[in-house]
């Protein structure tokens, strides 16, 4: 009996030390949780997040609020389940966040740079809707291109067969929207004079080209910067362009509410989808946000992981955005996910 009784408490030592060492063990997944939300009308190391000189900037009473994701890289079995066990957190292949292919520090630098493309993304479509718009420059004619003897560095590109040039990426899209050998008519204006001429688009590299590098400009009568550091990735970018707009602006976009919020954001104002959406709905509940502007192509999930009376506003641009926090000034219901 004493026997057996030994033997029955060997056997449950030895299951608990390989159960903790089983929990202990690393696997190949991260854990995704609610990150931390910036208002991007306040400050961060005492200094104000977007900084205007030149010219006059508004105070808001409320708060726009960016949403983030923490990311558990390092994780074992114990928090996995965790994990999977939380309302909160999504628990996923490791290689969806750092592939194979990539060091954790070459990550942590692509996505740093994301951010910062974002931000000046942000400045770009906020400037075009406070009515600064983009220039479109020739810097460099290749000297045996299609543009050769017709474009001349410094002409600013207008038009390409009647459709506005307004970004460096528009031009390209609109050359590449017709087969190589096509015939464009390029409006342009050079020293202050319209003109207009006519480019033959020529393959190169299996795509058609004219034969030129463009330059964007943005000109406008004060400096603009945004100074937020240890956040990465490009779903800033549409929080960051309304706290432009709300700052320059004199109409208090925010009317007082925590508007929080996620997106990316090209030059041409439009927001793109984020991964992540429903620990950001989580962040923004935590943080007291009102409402939650929800990217388009994001709102499928976002109705699937709802929060508590936390509204969630539709938007596919900054333009959108603008108008459903016009329409929530004024008493209205914008669009719905």
């Amino acid at each position: 009996m004493r026997r057996r009784g030994v033997t029955v408490l060997l056997g449950a030592l030895l299951t608990t030390l390989l159960s903790i060492g089983v929990l202990g063990a690393p696997i190949p997944y991260v854990v995704l949780g609610p990150g931390p939300t910036v208002d991007t009308l306040g400050t961060s190391d005492g200094k104000e997040i977007i900084q205007v000189d030149g010219r006059s900037t508004t105070t808001s009473k409320g708060q726009l609020r960016m949403t983030t994701v923490g990311v558990q890289p390092n994780v074992k079995l114990r928090a996995a389940i965790a994990g999977w066990l939380s309302k909160d957190e999504a628990v996923v292949p490791r290689e969806l966040v750092y592939p194979p292919d990539e060091s954790q520090e070459e990550v942590d630098k692509r996505n740093a740079e994301d951010f910062r493309n974002s931000q000046t993304s942000a400045e770009t479509a906020a400037l075009v809707e406070l009515g600064y718009p983009v220039q479109v420059v020739v810097k460099e004619v290749a000297a045996d291109g299609p543009s050769a003897g017709v474009l001349k560095a410094g002409d600013v590109i207008t038009t390409v067969d009647g459709a506005k040039v307004t970004t460096a990426a528009k031009l390209v899209e609109l050359v590449r929207a017709k087969p190589a050998g096509t015939a464009l008519t390029i409006g342009y204006t050079r020293d202050g004079a319209a003109g207009k001429a006519t480019v033959t688009s020529r393959e190169q590299d299996g795509r058609p080209r004219i034969g030129l590098v463009p330059d964007q400009r943005q000109p406008h009568p004060f400096t603009l910067k945004i100074d937020l550091n240890n956040i990465g990735g490009p779903s800033a970018g549409l929080m960051f362009a309304l706290g432009i707009v709300d700052k320059l602006e004199p109409d208090d976009l925010t009317d007082g509410k925590i508007i929080a919020g996620t997106g990316t954001i090209d030059d041409e104002g439009r927001v793109g989808p984020i991964g992540g959406i429903a620990q950001k709905l989580v962040g923004a509940k935590e943080a007291g946000a009102d409402v939650f502007l929800v990217p388009a192509g994001n709102c499928a999930e976002a109705v699937r992981n709802p929060q508590p009376d936390l509204p969630l506003i539709k938007v596919g641009s900054l333009a959108e955005a603008l108008t459903a926090l016009e329409t929530l000034r004024s008493g209205g219901q914008p669009t719905r996910c």
